[in-house]
């Protein structure tokens, strides 16, 4: 065991003393407690990356005959859509 100094803010060390003695433990006791609790749980950063992504409520899919792999049907398609759109503003 090795003993060191703490600064704490006066209500907040009478506080923890009250507890302490409520439960019948030394104020070492509740601060080693406290200090093994935050200790052991993980950083906020860690727990986000781990978070699983939004599942989007999206229906349909791909246009019939589009193929991922080829840019230029890809654009042939928004070229497409494109004319149709222009032609429901006439």
């Amino acid at each position: 065991m090795e003993r060191t100094t703490v600064r704490l803010p006066g209500s907040l060390l009478e506080r923890a003393r009250r507890r302490a003695s409520a439960e019948g433990r030394t104020l070492t006791a509740l601060i080693e407690e406290g200090l093994r609790f935050v200790l052991a749980r993980q950083p906020e950063s860690r727990r986000r990356k781990h978070a699983l992504p939004r599942i989007s409520k999206a229906e349909g899919g791909l246009v019939p005959g589009v193929d991922l792999a080829s840019p230029s049907t890809l654009q042939e398609v928004e070229d497409l859509d494109y004319v149709r759109r222009m032609q429901e503003l006439r």
